[in-house]
């Protein structure tokens, strides 16, 4: 009895690990197993399938967390590279970039490692790197960052515009991860990486030689233009996590692709509701 009991169940663990290798245990990728899913949900910072037990309702979302330090930070650079009111300074955004869009939106990220959310992680944990990182070159006289290269010359632009490019050809990456997922989400990652392009490019062909050197002005513009418009898709995705009908007389929507399992669904059940409408007519 023992041996047929246990030969019956060596199929069953050979198909349990069967799934576990084919998937890698990625919330991305359980579409085809046989635990229900759910699809792509921008509050919870995930772009495509995910298993119905990800969601814990013991644990909060760090994702609101993580998107109020992206927001934040970004708002403020971006209000800087406008030049509003004259400000040109980026000093005052090492303080957000170390502490709220830096490390807070790093340890959202972390959390989401808890969870199992792939992409989450991913994109949380790096960008607060990118917030990090970005503080220590704007810290005046911490690193001598620009003073290697003589002060604030072409050359720094130079080398400041690739480590914004590489930027760009990450977040290019990420976006390519939210075509499949709900509108909001895909334009938050659009903007973030039209924004590096600007920039990237302002910085590259700056005007001026030595410590004569400065940006591209409209480029510069045109990048913080471009932040703020991520800055405030960032709050709605964050309001999105937050807000339900328990706590707020209306919810934010983020309007899913029409090619995104959510947007097919609803196309699908709007059909089946006007067939029974005509079908309705049809009895009368």
């Amino acid at each position: 009895m023992a041996s047929s009991s246990s030969s019956g169940s060596q199929p069953q663990n050979k198909e349990k690990a069967h799934h576990r290798y084919e998937y890698g245990n990625n919330p991305l990728s359980h579409q085809y197993t046989n635990e229900s899913t759910l699809g792509p949900n921008a509050a919870l910072f995930q772009p495509g399938l995910y298993k119905a037990s990800f969601v814990d309702p013991k644990r909060a979302n760090p994702v609101p967390l993580g998107l109020s330090g992206f927001a934040l930070t970004t708002f403020v650079l971006s209000i800087v590279n406008l030049g509003t009111r004259g400000v040109a300074t980026p000093n005052v955004v090492v303080g957000p970039a170390l502490a709220y869009g830096g490390l807070i939106q790093l340890l959202a990220g972390m959390w989401e490692m808890g969870f199992g959310n792939t992409f989450a992680a991913w994109a949380l944990s790096s960008y607060g790197g990118f917030w990090i990182s970005l503080g220590i070159i704007f810290t005046p006289g911490g690193f001598d960052i620009a003073a290697a290269y003589g002060g604030e010359t072409g050359a720094f632009y130079t080398a400041f515009a690739f480590y914004i490019y590489g930027w760009m050809i990450f977040t290019i990456i990420v976006w390519i991860a939210t075509l499949r997922s709900t509108i909001i989400f895909s334009l938050l990652l659009m903007t973030v990486w039209l924004a590096f392009l600007c920039l990237a490019t302002g910085y590259l062909y700056h005007t001026g030689d030595g410590l004569d050197a400065k940006p591209h002005l409209s480029l510069i513009r045109a990048g913080g233009g471009f932040g703020i418009v991520a800055a405030f898709l960032a709050w709605w995705v964050m309001i999105a996590g937050v807000l339900d009908k328990g706590n707020s007389f209306f919810t934010v929507p983020v309007f899913p692709f029409p090619w995104s399992l959510e947007g097919r669904s609803a196309s699908k059940k709007t059909d089946e509701d006007v067939d029974v409408e005509q079908t309705g007519r049809g009895d009368t």
